[in-house]
């Protein structure tokens, strides 16, 4: 994937940019939710509907995809092309606090 497709993602909204942090590693939604507002220390709280719907349009871009699903819970990671956007939104960061 070229550089320039990356910028097309980018800048991440908040939930979008703790969602994909939060899925560094396999989690299902509710844990999502808490990771997002233990990485943001209490700032960002994702309500369900809210992350419901950036998990359906991370993986509809082929940032996330569903790893593992069991009774009730869907489990979700970031892809590579997932991770190469999350790293260029953290140097956008960087840049930023600069």
């Amino acid at each position: 994937m070229a550089q320039d497709d990356i910028k097309s993602y980018l800048p991440l909204t908040e939930t979008t940019y703790y969602t994909m942090l939060a899925l560094t590693e396999p989690l299902h939604g509710y844990a999502v939710m808490q990771r997002c507002t233990e990485l943001s220390e209490g700032t960002v709280e994702v309500g369900a509907g809210t992350l419901y719907n950036a998990l359906a349009k991370l993986q509809k871009e082929a940032l996330i995809v569903k790893v593992e699903q069991d009774d009730r819970r869907k489990y979700y990671r970031l892809t590579d092309k997932g991770r190469r956007v999350l790293a260029r939104q953290v140097t956008r960061l960087e840049v930023m606090a600069r």
